[in-house]
């Protein structure tokens, strides 16, 4: 009934069934995808006033609502790269939570996600949809305060990084940095952004 494609990989329609309306997509590799496009194959149309919600679930970070797909609305393209937000979870969401369980990552560094699918009535998908528009509504309605956080982020990251040049004691205002550095910093930080979005700023410590 479903089908996903990433971006340089072969069309997936290895869908797994957890019940009469949930199923997944095993998402191997999920840091390196950037978008991602979820359809139905045209084989089986939704029954009348239904629809599916489209879920992406990131082992150790939690469920993010991503969208929905209709007969009206069959296919839809979403952004994962740099641009997950854990949110409460939902009685669906609750569903894949036992499916992930299984799931074991080839490498410290690989992450296998789960993409869900959940079929549900219309009236509540749009209402779980309009809730998730009325939150991304709501964070561009304070840019001021976003941008805010995004540049104590990457403050922060510059400091990390210019730690490590400080030698015989901890980094101060008397601590002279060449310039040669923070020029490497900047074309190491556009790189990471242009490859992986912001979400790396997010995990840093200190």
């Amino acid at each position: 009934m479903f089908g996903c494609c990433v971006a340089g990989r072969v069309l997936q329609t290895n869908l797994q069934q957890i019940d009469d309306t949930h199923a997944y997509f095993e998402l191997p590799v999920a840091e390196s995808i950037n978008h991602i496009c979820v359809f139905l194959l045209g084989t089986v149309p939704f029954p009348d006033g239904y629809g599916a919600t489209v879920h992406l679930f990131w082992p150790g970070r939690g469920f993010q609502l991503l969208g929905m797909l209709s007969n009206e609305k069959p296919s839809a393209i979403f952004r994962l790269r740099g641009n997950f937000s854990a949110q409460s979870s939902s009685g669906a969401q609750a569903v894949f939570s036992g499916a992930s369980t299984p799931i074991v990552d080839v490498s410290p560094q690989s992450v296998t996600a789960l993409l869900g699918l959940a079929i549900e009535p219309l009236p509540q998908i749009m209402q779980e949809v309009g809730t998730l528009q009325q939150g991304q509504l709501s964070l561009r309605s304070n840019p001021t305060q976003d941008a805010t956080v995004l540049a104590e982020r990457i403050v922060k990251h510059l400091f990390n990084y210019l730690s490590g040049f400080a030698t015989g004691g901890p980094l101060t205002p008397e601590v002279a940095i060449p310039m040669g550095t923070i020029v490497r910093w900047y074309e190491s930080f556009i790189a990471k952004i242009k490859n992986s979005g912001v979400g790396f700023l997010e995990n840093q410590e200190g």
